[in-house]
């Protein structure tokens, strides 16, 4: 028999070498499956095992520098978890594309005209020129097969692994969200806001396909990150806000305007420097303009994009309608209009705004559903609604919290524009997958602290930033244990610790 000591150091070998076996268990079999798949699928198929291990790969050691500047734990854990989660979440979106209906989506189109532009990129000489017709105008579809086409340009034409990359994507417009709330609005629940915005079933599922919504949700964190170094005075806002809005541009413009209306509101209401330099009126009345001319652009790109002339209540009145009559088809029409009534006129009047924002965020509601995807998706709106009815006392905080906080201006102003705009759906299937533009906006009315804790947060907590000091990645801990160590950059002391119908289809 063997002694004791010896016993114990073999059990303390064997547990040691767990975590190495496993790891070898996994890698035998991701090869196994690897080896497998290339046998019997395509490159639209195996790719994906190619493409799934880069992304992860180019992915932690950003996330693992983020989590670093975080003064929250398990914030690397957390953020590991969303990523992987989403891109997990591209395998049922492409199953619901090409199973579920055949193939009768637009992911199909966007791997087509894509696999032919990567083709051509590959054997063109990129410094001759590119002369290539997409057969197309660029802004809106077109756009969205040049990206699919560079995409494939870079990992080979994959079907799958497109998916993964464009879900990817969406990943990153989800942290972008997140950072903004840290930025501009730091006494806000950061943790519950995390869990809502990365874990939501909408904003996992739908931004996870070939497609607009994927690149809408990267553009729309990035310009609402500038937005947030710009309110709280950070380096290299407008030109997160520029290429930010650049991207959703050319692809959903009226979306863009939707923002600038936000942001101009938020700049006007935020909170000046208690010392203003000489320079500081001029400047803030040069950026007043700037933004305006911006607006203005992208005022006219909407109309050029819906092909309507001027920027009037007219015009506006006519997108809307043609956005009505486009979306009543299918089975999951709601307001259907009659023949004699094919593109219904719409009253710009305020007063329906409840009404619109009701319809937008909470529908369909359950008994509205017509099908099993519906029910699944009215069953989230429907406890998105009791989240709301919940946290009223918290929401009765938000006037004051408009002045007071401009990202809650720039929040709300974009919802209710959104709201409003989107309320000519009448597709419910439709509205499910364009709802995901706003989903990370309306989380954070459910982020606005309790009252109790309000006063305290707002006087202790600062926004983490990007940057720390030379040496401290993966020392977070030892720096917050040192009361002399500041644990970032230009930043406070660190608080003490406490104890203890197929929505598959763009039809507007």
């Amino acid at each position: 028999m063997l002694p004791p000591a010896r016993l114990a150091r073999l059990r303390s070998l064997a547990r040691r070498g767990q975590p190495t076996a496993l790891a070898a268990t996994l890698v035998v079999g991701y090869v196994t499956v690897f080896v497998l798949a290339m046998v019997h699928t395509s490159y639209d198929t195996w790719g994906a095992l190619l493409v799934a291990p880069a992304l992860m790969v180019i992915g932690t050691p950003i996330l693992a520098r983020v989590a670093a500047a975080n003064p929250e734990r398990g914030v690397f854990k957390l953020l590991m978890l969303a990523m992987g989660l989403k891109l997990l979440c591209a395998f049922p979106r492409y199953l619901m594309a090409f199973v579920l209906y055949g193939g009768a989506a637009d992911a199909k189109m966007y791997h087509q005209r894509g696999s032919e532009l990567a083709q051509y990129l590959d054997t063109t000489d990129l410094f001759a020129g590119i002369h290539y017709d997409l057969g197309m105008k660029v802004a809106g579809t077109g756009f969205v097969i040049i990206v699919t086409g560079v995409v494939y340009a870079i990992t080979g034409p994959t079907l799958v692994g497109g998916f993964l990359v464009f879900s990817w994507m969406g990943f990153w417009g989800l942290l972008l969200f997140w950072r903004a709330l840290q930025i501009a609005f730091p006494e806000a629940d950061s943790r519950r806001y995390a869990k809502l915005v990365f874990f939501l079933p909408s904003l996992l599922f739908w931004p996870s396909s070939i497609g607009k919504d994927a690149w809408m949700m990267l553009c729309l964190g990035l310009t609402t990150y500038g937005v947030a170094r710009l309110l709280d005075r950070r380096f290299g806002a407008f030109v997160c806000i520029a290429l930010g809005s650049l991207g959703t541009a050319m692809v959903r413009p009226h979306v863009t305007v939707l923002a600038g209306a936000g942001l101009m509101v938020a700049y006007v209401l935020r909170k000046r420097p208690q010392q203003v330099s000489a320079l500081g009126p001029l400047r803030t009345v040069l950026t007043v303009a700037v933004l305006g001319v911006m607006v203005m652009l992208m005022l006219q790109q909407v109309s050029a994009f819906f092909g309507t002339q001027g920027t009037d209540g007219d015009a506006v009145n006519h997108v809307l309608s043609e956005t009505s009559r486009r979306t009543s088809q299918g089975s999951s029409v709601i307001n259907q209009p009659t023949a004699e009534d094919a593109a219904p006129s719409f009253s710009l009047n305020p007063a329906r705004l409840p009404v619109a924002v009701v319809s937008v965020l909470f529908r369909p509601f359950p008994f509205e559903a017509s099908n099993i995807q519906n029910l699944i998706q009215s069953v989230e709106c429907f406890a998105l609604l009791v989240m709301f009815i919940r946290d009223w006392p918290r929401l009765t905080r938000l006037p004051r919290l408009f002045v007071k906080r401009s990202y809650i201006a720039f929040t709300s102003v974009y919802v209710l524009l959104f709201c409003w705009a989107f309320s000519t759906i009448n597709n419910m299937g439709i509205l499910s997958r364009e709802r995901v533009q706003v989903l990370p906006l309306v989380l954070v009315l459910l982020a606005v602290p309790k009252a109790e804790s309000a006063g305290r947060s707002f006087q202790r907590r600062r926004p983490p930033v990007w940057r720390v000091q030379p040496g401290q990645w993966g020392e977070r801990a030892e720096a917050d244990a040192r009361d002399d160590s500041p644990a970032r950059v230009g930043g406070p002391e660190p608080p003490p610790r406490p104890r203890g119908d197929r929505p598959d289809h763009d039809d507007h």
